[in-house]
C-alpha cells in the first residue's frame, strides 16, 4: 500500500463516518488523489462507503450498518446534543427536550425523525397518548458518541438552521 493510501485509510479509521468534503479539507492531498485512493481502499475492502442524507461517508469495514448510520447522524451538532440530552435525562418528552436545548420543535422533530428511523431513539406513547423519548441502545450509543465530534461545517449548518428557526418563530409571534 502506498504511503498516501495508508494515510487516507488511517485518517478514516480515526474519524469513522467522515464525509468526503471533510476528508478533503483535513487532508494534504488533492480531491482527485483522495478519490483515487479511496476507490482502491474500497475495492480492497479496507474501507466502506455509504450515502446518508445526501452525503457520502467513509468507514472502516468493522462497523455495522446501525453504527454507520449513527456515526453519520452524530456528526451533526444538534443531533449529537439531542442524543446526549437523552442519555442524561431519558425518558423525556419532546417539548422538554426542545425547551432544554433551545431549539424549535420543528428542528427537534427533523432530527428525531432520522434518529427514530435508524433505531437510535424510540418514541413511546402513554395511556393519554403523550410521547416519551428514550435511547434504543444506550450503552452502544454512548460508545459511538465518544468516537465522533461534529465538524465545523456541520456545526455552522446546525447553528444557521437554529437561527432561521428562531427568526421564523419570532416573526410568527410578532404577527
Amino acid at each position: 500500500m502506498s504511503d498516501t493510501r495508508g494515510q487516507i485509510e488511517a485518517h478514516v479509521r480515526a474519524n469513522a463516518g467522515i464525509h468526503f468534503n471533510e476528508l478533503v479539507r483535513e487532508s494534504e492531498f488533492a480531491p482527485g488523489q483522495i478519490q483515487y485512493h479511496v476507490r482502491r481502499l474500497i475495492e480492497a475492502n479496507d474501507l466502506v462507503r455509504r450515502e446518508y442524507y445526501g452525503r457520502t461517508h467513509y468507514y472502516p469495514p468493522e462497523y455495522d450498518e446501525w453504527e454507520r448510520a449513527a456515526l453519520a447522524l452524530f456528526r451533526r451538532e444538534t443531533t449529537r446534543e439531542i442524543v446526549v440530552h437523552l442519555i442524561e435525562r431519558e425518558p423525556i418528552d419532546p417539548a422538554t427536550v426542545a425547551a432544554d436545548l433551545e431549539v424549535a420543535r420543528s428542528t427537534l422533530e427533523y432530527h428525531l425523525d432520522r434518529l427514530v428511523e435508524r433505531g437510535i431513539v424510540e418514541k413511546s406513547y402513554d395511556e393519554r397518548n403523550q410521547v416519551s423519548l428514550r435511547l434504543a441502545q444506550p450503552e452502544r450509543t454512548a460508545e459511538l458518541l465518544r468516537a465522533v465530534e461534529p465538524t465545523v461545517p456541520d456545526r455552522l449548518l446546525d447553528r444557521f438552521t437554529r437561527l432561521v428557526d428562531e427568526l421564523l418563530e419570532s416573526g410568527h409571534r410578532a404577527q
